[in-house]
Parts: structure tokens; C-alpha cells; sequence
């Protein structure tokens, strides 16, 4: 079936700017209200799933009650008498999206790029507080006018709509697997840690101009994101503040619980990094993932900054603690344990071996006896 050329006889198609495997998106003419909007119409197949249909009309509704400046206005939603092809039309944002911005300069500058988190941040928790999330946060859905430089979320919802259908199996999924939280990896229900999660990956992105897991597989992303450490930020560009580097790091921890707890807070993480300092979450939640920095450079956000760092002598080691009676009890048991398997496992080979003369040495019973009397008291001097 060919593109038509107008939807819901009010939207009248003009350019195409985007295509994916689940739609396409033109810019069009609300001849109603008189102003460019942008449509996205479905993919022709997806109206074969009534499931999808179900669920993604039920989410754009949910997206079309979210109002704010930092995410993409849905304005209308439904699906066209004479195509039935379905549709939604948002706001237009004309300028660039952060895939695009990757495209032409591979990294962002670093206020650049704190300045678009924090703005997806604010989007992200307005909508979080409304019970909406996101599920897609990625370059492409970042949205920036040309006009007001403002930063806009686009497409809440359609990741929703998507779960859990043949279509995303083998299209959709590989193409933004990057940014997928390892609980969505295992196919777990996304909450907001999710979208915090693939904010830090697009922020990672932006200044390190590599992905924090390389991977071929979605297998073998699952797999370093359970168990590969990322490497610091600063590793490859020594502009970026350290501190802000530690708040994108917080974002990509493998348990939801350990990164921010709210969208609202890692904006704050990142400005505060942004001037070389690090807020009490940042600060807490590192601690208790065991990944708190050594250094005395930075200081809590709302404190006095720090001077440069000077060389600290390296640390003294604390002596190993002694092992606890009970423990050098249960370590003797062991030995006893051990000698008597060796010895009774000896006279079983004696037992077994062939009748041949074998020079062995004598077993005294009396000594044996005498070793564990002697064995057995010092577990009892250890364990009393």
C-alpha cells in the first residue's frame, strides 16, 4: 500500500524526515489549526498485531497527557478511514537529534552535554511523577530546537506499546540494545531507574564518543553489562571533570537501586560535576556500591571546593584481623578430619594392593592414638 498523502482528511503530508522498522515520520500541515506538525505512521504490518494496536493505543493516550517543556507534545492519535494505516501526531521540533549531532562530530562538548541531560532529566521526572516511563531513552529520541535550544524527549510510549512482540525480537531491540538497562536485558518490567540507566549511556556516548560495552550480541552485552566494569570517562578525554564522570558512571550501575533515585537527582549530579563538585547522593549511593573515590579533590556539593589535590603518602594496611576461636576451631577440625582420611585411605591401599613385599613403615596405634588426644585438646583450648 502506497504513503498517503493526507491523514484523518486534516494532516497533509509533506517531507520525510525518519524511518525506522516501526514507522515512519513525515512533516506535515495541520490544515485545521494551520501549523507544521509532525506524523508518524505506523508500520503497515504492526495493524496485523491486534495486541500492538491495543497496547499502543492505550500508551499514546498516556503520552498525550504529558505537558512540558522538555518533552514532545502528542497532539492527536487514531488511525486514517482510508489508508488504515494509524497514526499520531506530535509537536515538530525542528532541529537536530542527538544522533544526528553524533553523526557530524562524534563527541559533544561537555557543558553541551550537561546541559541536554539535565533537560531530559527534568522531561524524564515529570513524566515519572505521572506514572509514564519512557522504556527509549537513546540519541535519536533527544530532540533539540534550533530555535530555543531547548531539549525535547520524543516518542513516550511506543517502546511500551512494543514489548513483548514478535517485531521488536529481531528489529527494533538490536538497534537500541546499547541502551537498554540490563533489567530490561533480562526482560524485566522497566521502571524509572531504566530510563536513568540509558540517559547515563547516551551521556557516556556524548563525551567518551564510544559506547560503554562494545558487544556484537545482544548475548554478549547482557553479559559484560552483568560483569565488565566501565571504564572511566576520563580514560579517553581528559576534559571532562572527574566528578561529573562519577555522577554518569552512578547512572550505569547493574542494580536499579544503586543508581539515582529519581531523575531530578542525577541533573543535579551533573551540574554539580559539571563545576567539580559531587553531590550526597552521588557521594552515598558510591559508598554503598563500594566505588566511593579515594581522592580529597572534591567535596560535597554546597561545600567549599577543594584546593589541587597533593600527593598523599599511600595508604598504611591494617594488619590482618586474627581469626576468631571459633574459626581456628573449625580450621583444626578440618586438619583432623584430613589426617584421618589419609590415613584410613592408607590402610585401605595396603589392604588392597597385591601380595608382593612393599617396604612400608609400621604404623605405631599407640602414636596415632597419642596425636589425636593431642589434636582433640587443642581444638578444645581454641573453641572454649
Amino acid at each position: 500500500m502506497s504513503t498517503p498523502s493526507a491523514v484523518a482528511n486534516r494532516y497533509r503530508l509533506d517531507d520525510r524526515l525518519g524511518a525506522g522498522g516501526m514507522s515512519t515520520v513525515f512533516l506535515a500541515l495541520d490544515t485545521v489549526l494551520e501549523r507544521q506538525v509532525a506524523v508518524k505512521l505506523l508500520a503497515e504490518h504492526l495493524a496485523e498485531d491486534e495486541s500492538f494496536v491495543a497496547r499502543f493505543r492505550r500508551e499514546a493516550l498516556s503520552a498525550a497527557r504529558l505537558q512540558h517543556p522538555n518533552v514532545v507534545q502528542v497532539f492527536d492519535s487514531g488511525q486514517d478511514p482510508d489508508s488504515s494505516r494509524h497514526y499520531i501526531v506530535m509537536e515538530f521540533v525542528n532541529g537536530p537529534s542527538c544522533a544526528d549531532l553524533l553523526r557530524d562530530q562524534e563527541t559533544l562538548g561537555v557543558e553541551h552535554t550537561t546541559d541536554i541531560v539535565r533537560g531530559a532529566c527534568n522531561g524524564l521526572d515529570y513524566a515519572h511523577r505521572q506514572g509514564v516511563v519512557h522504556r527509549d531513552v537513546k540519541p535519536g529520541n533527544l530532540l533539540i530546537s534550533s530555535e530555543s535550544g531547548n531539549l525535547k524527549l520524543a516518542d513516550f510510549g511506543i517502546a511500551k506499546a512494543a514489548e513483548q512482540t514478535r517485531i521488536t525480537q529481531v528489529g527494533s531491540v538490536l538497534g537500541t540494545a546499547a541502551y537498554l538497562s540490563p533489567e530490561q536485558a533480562r526482560g524485566e518490567e522497566a521502571g524509572p531507574a531504566s530510563d536513568i540507566y540509558s540517559l547515563g549511556v547516551c551521556a557516556y556516548q556524548f563525551l567518551a564518543g564510544r559506547l560503554p560495552h562494545e558487544y556484537g550480541s545482544l548475548t554478549e552485552l547482557a553479559l559484560k553489562q552483568q560483569s565488565d566494569q566501565v571504564r572511566p570517562i576520563t580514560d579517553y578525554r581528559s576534559d571532562v571533570p572527574p566528578e561529573l564522570d562519577r555522577a554518569i558512571l552512578v547512572c550505569l550501575e547493574t542494580d536499579p537501586a544503586a543508581r539515582y533515585g529519581s531523575a531530578l537527582e542525577l541533573g543535579e549530579a551533573m551540574s554539580a560535576g559539571l563545576h567539580g563538585q559531587v553531590t550526597q547522593a552521588t557521594q552515598m549511593l558510591e559508598q554503598q556500591a563500594g566505588t566511593g573515590s579515594q581522592t580529597a579533590a572534591t567535596r560535597a556539593l554546597g561545600t567549599e571546593r577543594a584546593a589541587p589535590p597533593t600527593a598523599a603518602p599511600p595508604p598504611r594496611r591494617a594488619p590482618a584481623p586474627a581469626p576468631s576461636k571459633s574459626r581456628r576451631g573449625l580450621a583444626v577440625l578440618l586438619a583432623l578430619l584430613v589426617i584421618g582420611a589419609g590415613v584410613v585411605a592408607a590402610l585401605l591401599v595396603l589392604q588392597s594392593s597385591p601380595p608382593e613385599p612393599v617396604d612400608v613403615q609400621t604404623i605405631d596405634a599407640q602414636d596415632f592414638s597419642e596425636q589425636i588426644d593431642g589434636l582433640r585438646e587443642l581444638i578444645e583450648q581454641n573453641t572454649e
